[in-house]
């Protein structure tokens, strides 16, 4: 009996010490706990309670009698949705508009923040970071109206300088293809300042010992930013490029909603605008779920499979 009570006392004695170790943390920091309240509590409101709603895509879902009034019927809103020609037109303009997104966009503020780290004029750096951070503070209703504004048929800025000019109008925003490049330009415009932010801050954390070094050596500038700039922001790049694969499926409804008409509908219809004509304007609620929740697993299996092809690789992932 005696060396049972032996073995547990060291036992009960370290989970007391544990204890004790954490209410002393806690009285130390309780000022951090209250302010890591108010993320947990939107996550749980805004993200884990409107999980609930998913059960809707398994349902002939009706309005009147709620989620636990409407009749169960397993698979058949998926079967429906796989079935409709339109479900793969939108998918395919969905993945071919972030693709050209990833293939453009996600260069573009690792390319702003190598030129910005490479200016020495403090307040010329400053005035440019300020003016590349703007776009991304205006609204996506003001953009697409300057949008109309420039590139408009008629009456469109651009389109008034060419006719002037003796050339033919060119239709920027009735023709796709030319409207693909619009709308291209246009998410670059608006993400790339704000996106170098990230890139800037992960440039700090070089250590500038390797830059003396390189200067030394003899090494100049494209030869610093290729052997020590671009290996030191590589963690922060592939975790960025694994976040931005996981949002492959899931298209923001302002910019192609905005930007899209009826003549560029072959480009402009995506998954979140289709969401949106299926469940508020045609009341058609289970099936606009169901597609939510199709996008969502694509989206969850790319996160995934881009994460462990990233630690196959070496590199540290996002978990």
């Amino acid at each position: 009996m005696d060396q049972i009570i032996e073995q547990v006392s060291p036992t009960a004695e370290l989970r007391t010490a544990s204890k004790v170790r954490k209410s002393r943390w806690f009285r130390r920091d309780y000022q951090l706990y209250f302010l890591l309240m108010l993320p947990i509590v939107y996550f749980v409101l805004f993200k884990y309670v409107p999980m609930y709603g998913t059960a809707i895509a398994f349902q002939d879902y009706n309005l009147f009698k709620g989620i636990s009034g409407s009749e169960w019927v397993g698979f058949e809103n998926f079967t429906q949705l796989f079935a409709m020609s339109q479900f793969y037109q939108v998918v395919r303009n969905t993945l071919l508009l972030n693709l050209l997104d990833l293939l453009f966009s996600f260069p573009a503020p690792i390319l702003l923040a190598l030129l910005l780290n490479e200016l020495r004029v403090v307040w010329f750096k400053k005035t440019a970071q300020t003016l590349l951070y703007l776009p991304h503070f205006i609204s996506w209703i003001i953009i697409g109206g300057l949008v109309y504004q420039i590139f408009s048929n008629k009456g469109g800025l651009l389109n008034n300088l060419i006719t002037s000019l003796g050339f033919e109008a060119v239709p920027f925003l009735t023709e796709k293809n030319h409207w693909l490049f619009v709308y291209l330009g246009t998410g670059i415009w608006q993400s790339a300042g704000w996106g170098t932010i990230i890139y800037l801050a992960a440039l700090t954390g070089i250590n500038r010992e390797l830059y003396e070094a390189a200067d030394v050596d003899g090494a100049g500038r494209w030869k610093k930013m290729r052997h020590i700039t671009l290996p030191g922001i590589r963690s922060t790049i592939v975790v960025m490029l694994i976040m931005q694969l996981g949002h492959i499926m899931t298209i923001g409804f302002e910019r192609p909603f905005v930007m899209g008409n009826t003549l560029v509908m072959d480009y402009s219809e995506v998954i979140s605008t289709f969401v949106y004509k299926a469940g508020l304007q045609s009341a058609q609620f289970s099936l606009a779920t169901a597609m939510g929740l199709f996008q969502a697993i694509v989206g969850l299996i790319f996160v995934v499979g881009a994460n462990t092809i990233a630690k196959r690789m070496g590199e540290q992932g996002i978990y």
